[in-house]
C-alpha cells in the first residue's frame, strides 16, 4: 500500500507588526499617547542615564544621571513621580537596555518602586540610532533610540525570575567555566611534562585516568631521578601515597626512564610549575564535584528530573538544560524552546530571491543553545534511537552538524511534553527507558555523597514521578538491586564484577530505596 504524503502545515503569519511580548499600543490608546509616559535606562557600571519621554517622544524629564547607590536611586524615583504628577501621566513602563549585569541594580529598582519594567536588547537601540545618524553614538541618541525602539514593540515583558532556578543556574553556570579551566590546565600540565619527561605520558593511555602516573612525575621528575629511584624507589612512593598499582605499569616506567632524553636545563622551576598547575587541577576537580552535587540536589525538586530517563541523559547535562530553560510554564509548546534556543536557519529573501537554509540565527540564547546541544551529541552516541536516526540522516547526505541539529529540534520537542506533562519517557521508537532513581543513586555513590544529601536527593526525585511512573520504576529498580546483590555476592562473578566488592556500594542503595535515615550515635568520650 502506498503511504500518503504528510501534509505539511502552513507558517503562521504574524498579526501584529511587534513583538507579542512587547505591545503596549492597547494601553496607549486607553489613557491617550500625552498620557502615556516612557522611561528609558541606558545602565553603566557605576550609574545609569534616564529620561521620561510621552508615546509622541515630547520629552519631559531631559536626560539625568542616576548613581547607583541608595541616595541616587531616591532622587531619581522622587524626580519621575513629581514629573507623573506635574504632567498628567497615567500609565507607564520603564525599558531598560540589557547591558551585561549593569541593568540589575536599576531594574531591581523600578520594580520595587511598582513600575512595569521591559527589557531592550542593545540590537535594537543599535538599530534606531544607527537610522537616525549612523556617525555618531552619545548617550542623548541611545536615550532617543532606546525610545523609538520601545514604542515599535521592542521593548520586551520578561517572565519573573525563580529563585530556585537562578541559584541552579549560577551553580552549573560556574561549574561549567571550571571544567573549561580545568582543560586548559591539562594542556598546560601536558606541556611542562612533555619538557620535563619526554615521552614519560606515553607509557598511559591518559595520564589523568591514571592514579600513578602524575604522582611518580610529581615526587621524581625526570627520567634520571625515575633510573635513581628503581623499582623499589617508585613502590615505596605509591605505598606510601596508599595508592594501588601494577607491577606491570612500573616495569614500563623503568624501560621509558633508561632510554629517555634529558629534559631542559631549567627542569626544575618547570616541575615546580608543574606541581603548581597541578595542584591547581585537583582543586579545581573537587570543586566541580561539590558543584555537581549541589546542582543534583537542586535538580531533584523540579520536574526535569524527569529528563533523567532518556538514554543518554546524566544528571550533569539535565541540571544544565534545567537551569538555562528555567519554570516550564514559560514556554508555550516546543517550538519556543527552538526558538529562544535560535535553532532554526537564518533566511534571506527578496523578490524572487529566497536563501531559506542559511547558518544558524545568530541572535539566541547561546547558553541554552549549548546545553542542548551537548545533549544531543549524548544522544547520538549513547541513544540507540537517536544513534540510528542520525546514521539514517548521514547516509541520506546531511551534514554533520545539521544532524545534531535535527536530534537536537527533536528532543526539545520530546522535553517539552515530558516536563509540562510531568510524564517519563515512554516514546514507541524506545525499546527502555532508564531509571531515574537509580541514575541519581549511582550519581551520589560516584561522588561520595553524604547519607543526608542522598536520601533527601531521591525522594526529592521520587515526588516528582507521577502515580504510574512511581508504581513501574520502584519495582523495576528493587528488582535491579535484587540482582546486584546476587552478582556482588555469587562465587561466579561475571567479568565485569570482577574482584572484592564493598558491601557499600550495595548497602547504600537498599537503605536510601528502603526509606531508612541514620542514627547519630552518642560520644562515649574515648
Amino acid at each position: 500500500m502506498r503511504r500518503r504524503p504528510a501534509r505539511r502545515r502552513p507558517l503562521r503569519r504574524p498579526r501584529e507588526v511587534h513583538k507579542a511580548n512587547g505591545i503596549i499600543h492597547p494601553r496607549v490608546q486607553r489613557v491617550g499617547p500625552e498620557h502615556f509616559g516612557i522611561v528609558c535606562v541606558d545602565p553603566a557600571k557605576a550609574r545609569s542615564y534616564w529620561m521620561l519621554a510621552d508615546f509622541y517622544g515630547k520629552i519631559l524629564v531631559d536626560k539625568s544621571v542616576m548613581e547607583h547607590t541608595r541616595l541616587g536611586f531616591d532622587q531619581a524615583l522622587q524626580v519621575l513621580r513629581k514629573a507623573i504628577e506635574q504632567h498628567g501621566i497615567l500609565d507607564l513602563t520603564v525599558s531598560i537596555e540589557r547591558t551585561g549585569n549593569y541593568h540589575v541594580p536599576p531594574k531591581r529598582e523600578f520594580q520595587k518602586a511598582g513600575y512595569e519594567t521591559r527589557m531592550i536588547h542593545p540590537y535594537a537601540t543599535k538599530q534606531f540610532r544607527t537610522a537616525d545618524q549612523s556617525g555618531l553614538k552619545t548617550d542623548e541618541r541611545d536615550l532617543c533610540a532606546h525610545h523609538r525602539a520601545t514604542i515599535n514593540g521592542f521593548g520586551l515583558l520578561e517572565p519573573p525570575l525563580d529563585p530556585h532556578y537562578v541559584r541552579l543556574q549560577l551553580l552549573t553556570r560556574h561549574r561549567r567555566d571550571l571544567v573549561t579551566k580545568r582543560a586548559t590546565l591539562r594542556n598546560q600540565i601536558h606541556e611542562q611534562l612533555n619538557l620535563i619527561m619526554p615521552g614519560y605520558a606515553k607509557c598511559f593511555e591518559d595520564i589523568f585516568d591514571s592514579n600513578i602516573a602524575l604522582l611518580i612525575a610529581r615526587h621524581t621528575g625526570s627520567a634520571a631521578a625515575v633510573r635513581q629511584a628503581g623499582l623499589s624507589g617508585l613502590t615505596e612512593i605509591l605505598k606510601r601515597a596508599n595508592v594501588r598499582f601494577q607491577a606491570r605499569t612500573l616495569h614500563k616506567i623503568l624501560v621509558w626512564a633508561a632510554g629517555a632524553a634529558d629534559g631542559l636545563p631549567e627542569s626544575d622551576m618547570r616541575r615546580q610549575i608543574f606541581i603548581s598547575l597541578e595542584d591547581d587541577r585537583q582543586a579545581k576537580n573537587r570543586e566541580i564535584v561539590s558543584l555537581e552535587r549541589q546542582s543534583a540536589g537542586l535538580l531533584a525538586q523540579t520536574p526535569y528530573v524527569l529528563l533523567m530517563s532518556i538514554v543518554g541523559i546524566n544528571v550533569v547535562s539535565c541540571a544544565e538544560f534545567a537551569a538555562e530553560m528555567g519554570p516550564i510554564p514559560n514556554y508555550a509548546s516546543g517550538q519556543s524552546i527552538k526558538g529562544r534556543a535560535g535553532l532554526f536557519p537564518s533566511r534571506a529573501q527578496s523578490d524572487e530571491v529566497d536563501r531559506a537554509n542559511g547558518p544558524l540565527v545568530h541572535c539566541a540564547n547561546r547558553k541554552l543553545r549549548g546545553a542542548i546541544m551537548l545533549i544531543a551529541d549524548n544522544l547520538v552516541s549513547t541513544n540507540d534511537h537517536f544513534g540510528a536516526l542520525a546514521q539514517k540522516w548521514e547516509v541520506a547526505g546531511r551534514d554533520d552538524r545539521a544532524i545534531r541539529v535535527g536530534v537536537a529540534a527533536r528532543f526539545c520537542r520530546i522535553a517539552y511534553h515530558m516536563v509540562a506533562g510531568r510524564m517519563v519517557f515512554n516514546h514507541p521508537s524506545g525499546q527502555r527507558r532508564d531509571w531515574i532513581l537509580d541514575k541519581l543513586i549511582t550519581f551520589h555513590r560516584d561522588h561520595y555523597t553524604s547519607f543526608n544529601h542522598a536520601n533527601n536527593d531521591v525522594h526529592s526525585a521520587a515526588l516528582q514521578l507521577s502515580s504510574a511512573a512511581s508504581s513501574t520504576e520502584e519495582p523495576l529498580l528493587a528488582s535491579e538491586l535484587a540482582k546486584l546483590v546476587v552478582k556482588r555476592n555469587s562465587k561466579a562473578r561475571c567479568a565485569n564484577t570482577r574482584g572484592p566488592q564493598q558491601l557499600g556500594d550495595i548497602l547504600l542503595d537498599v537503605l536510601i530505596q528502603r526509606g531508612f535515615t541514620p542514627v547519630e550515635s552518642s560520644s562515649s568520650g574515648e
